[in-house]
């Protein structure tokens, strides 16, 4: 399995779902992420990444509250967004970086 970093090291935009379990807000990402996923296809990864088993990846990208949205391209953050968006949004956003 790919690390976290080779993840958001690809070439192909990646966007990364900061969330934790108890977050009401985050449940109602997870439907939207699953259709941005078969909307986008191979053009973007979508990652979630639980911000109690990884704070090491939140702390590094100051995450301070969930959910929150990162847009990795090469590696770098090019876009980010706390709170719940909407399916139009996201796929227009990855649509910019590729």
């Amino acid at each position: 399995m790919a690390s976290f970093s080779e993840i958001i090291n690809s070439d192909k935009p990646v966007l990364v779902d900061f969330f934790a379990t108890w977050c009401g807000p985050c449940k109602t990402m997870s439907p939207i992420l699953d259709d941005l996923k078969s909307k986008v296809g191979n053009s973007a990864s979508v990652l979630k990444v639980d911000v109690d088993k990884n704070p090491h990846a939140a702390e590094k990208y100051q995450v301070r509250s969930v959910p929150t949205l990162i847009l990795f391209k090469n590696g770098k953050p090019v876009w980010r967004q706390s709170g719940v968006m909407q399916v139009g949004q996201l796929a227009q956003i990855i649509k910019q970086h590729q």
